[in-house]
């Protein structure tokens, strides 16, 4: 339970400490007070969105501190997994909103995200407010309040579970389906792939090595075709020999001259190395080697890897996956009737299955229905509402994700009258009762230790603002609740009875919340019922309201 809420710089809160009881809690004060701020204190440490205007002016930030104690065993489990400490079954939530607009939480002093508060907070605290009445309205919504009545979450989580099996085998159908429309022409291509590259018998690394081979041999070719070009350039016609032996000729018969026999004796010298040239040329002409064959093999086959891999937009590795891939494809597609055929099986198991499970759920809910509607109605009977007729309108249809069942609570608020939707017949007041009668019959039924009312008193007066109070005083006994109200009829039902005062302190105006005695109750009782300076005969009634409910316990 939420045993106190410590509050600073929290709009005209300066600082306070608020003691909370295990029972009824209620909180009065007259307008404007700042009871609405203690709503926003709760909301921030429930993880709630915070905004920095509820930041006290002049002040750096805001702080709400919450100490809960006496936690429930799925609590304590959560914050296990979480890894949070709960040492005594306590832990305090804090947070921290600055006045630039950023926040800090903390849980037991530990930095905690705004998301994991919410996740705690849905676990401790329930507060009703306008929210719910808009659930109560939203006809959809009805479905989920009375799964919740009828602790139907288990049956509810099995069918879910067969339904999205279901869901996921209908799409993997209606896949293999499309498939099977494209199927021949897409078989066609898969084959075409497949034969072309499967034809290369490409092996990993190959293509790397043809390259390194093919630049080797290309080279030797290279070469010989320059070693015979030189060749023949000095054996050939017209060649370098044949031109010095004319040369020789010419100079032959003047080889007496001095000058000219130097010439000549260079010129035969030049003959003879060109001749020993010649014959080393030839030489390795003769030793050096070219397969013409492998060396076309080569040129064939990377032109045909590369033809592939420009027409398949891929390179030599690509190649490989695209035939590998292709392969598997083709399988695949070629068994895919059987597929077909196994998932059309499969489908109507799981309808099966899922149909099965959404008529066991459906039933559940038809008497989760019956025994909802005699329990609220009991309560609204209570609650000044005696003609009230309450119907679960019922109906069958498709399977979807919550079942195979549409739900709406349907309400006459008066005799002779056929039951309509909520939204469109109940009044502030009815409201109100009807939402405090779902919480009344749900109290039983959830975990969640604190239930807030804050509007629960909207639109009501007199005998039914009486009955309320009874009835919140009811639900504190096996729940701790907090209710916000203007009403004297609720207020003297409180076992801790806290009142917001606001006031003005030098140029500054200030909320304070104090927790009231028995003589403290008396006098704001009388003045909720009478106005400023109540007299002592108002006084007189506000004791003896109080009494009253002493002696119902």
């Amino acid at each position: 339970m939420l045993k106190e809420i410590y509050i600073k710089n929290l709009a005209v809160i300066r600082e306070a400490v608020i003691p909370l009881s295990e029972n009824l809690n209620i909180f009065t004060g007259e307008t404007g007070a700042g009871k609405s701020i203690l709503i926003n204190g709760i909301n921030a440490v429930m993880g709630q969105r915070c905004s920095k205007e509820l930041v006290r002016t002049g002040c750096d930030k805001a702080i709400i501190t919450a100490l809960f104690s006496d936690l429930e065993p799925d609590i304590i489990s959560k914050l296990d997994e979480l890894g949070i400490s709960h040492d005594n079954s306590e832990i305090t939530i804090t947070r921290e909103i600055s006045s630039d607009g950023r926040s800090t939480a903390r849980i037991n002093s530990r930095t905690s995200s705004a998301s994991v508060l919410r996740e705690i907070g849905s676990m401790l605290i329930n507060i009703h407010g306008q929210h719910d009445n808009q659930i109560l309205m939203d006809s959809e919504s009805h479905i989920k309040l009375l799964d919740s009545f009828g602790d139907n979450s288990e049956l509810l989580e099995d069918y879910k579970e067969s339904f999205k099996k279901l869901q996921n085998c209908a799409r993997k159908l209606g896949e293999l389906k499309k498939l099977e429309k494209s199927k021949a022409e897409r078989l066609r291509y898969l084959n075409t792939v497949i034969e072309e590259i499967g034809a290369l018998k490409l092996s990993e690394g190959e293509e790397e090595q043809l390259e390194k081979e093919y630049r080797t041999a290309g080279n030797a070719e290279n070469i010989i075709k320059a070693l015979r070009n030189a060749g023949q350039a000095l054996n050939g016609d017209n060649c370098a020999t044949e031109l010095i032996e004319y040369a020789e000729k010419e100079l032959e018969d003047y080889s007496g001259n001095k000058n000219i026999s130097q010439i000549f004796e260079r010129l035969s010298a030049v003959e003879i190395e060109l001749s020993d040239i010649s014959s080393e040329i030839s030489s390795l002409c003769d030793k050096t080697e070219v397969d013409s064959q492998r060396l076309e093999y080569l040129r064939s086959r990377l032109g045909e890897i590369n033809r592939l891999k420009k027409k398949y937009f891929c390179d030599y590795d690509g190649l490989m996956k695209l035939f590998n891939d292709s392969v598997l494809e083709y399988d695949m597609l070629e068994n895919s009737s059987d597929n077909l055929y196994r998932l059309v099986e499969e489908k109507e198991r799981l309808l099966h299955e899922a149909t099965e499970k959404a008529k066991r759920l459906s039933e559940q809910r038809e008497k989760s229905a019956e025994s909802f509607v005699s329990g609220v109605t009991a309560e609204l009977e209570f609650l000044n509402m005696p003609d009230v007729t309450l119907k679960v309108n019922h109906e069958k249809g498709k399977l979807t994700l919550n079942g195979m069942d549409t739900m709406e609570i349907l309400i006459s608020a008066n005799r002779g009258e056929e039951p309509k939707s909520i939204s469109k017949i109940a009044s502030g007041g009815e409201f109100s009762r009807i939402m405090l009668a779902l919480k009344s019959v749900l109290a039983v039924k959830d975990s969640i230790p604190t239930m807030i009312f804050d509007e629960i008193d909207t639109g009501v007066s007199g005998k039914a603002a009486q009955k309320i109070g009874i009835k919140l005083r009811e639900i504190g006994r096996v729940r701790q609740v907090i209710c916000v109200t203007h009403l004297s009829q609720i207020a003297v039902m409180a076992d801790n009875h806290l009142l917001i005062e606001k006031s003005t302190v030098g140029d500054r105006t200030e909320t304070n919340v104090y927790q009231l005695d028995f003589k403290g109750r008396v006098s704001e009782i009388a003045r909720i019922m009478g106005g400023d300076n109540p007299s002592e005969l108002m006084l007189e009634t506000a004791e003896s309201e109080l009494l009253k409910v002493k002696e119902l316990d």
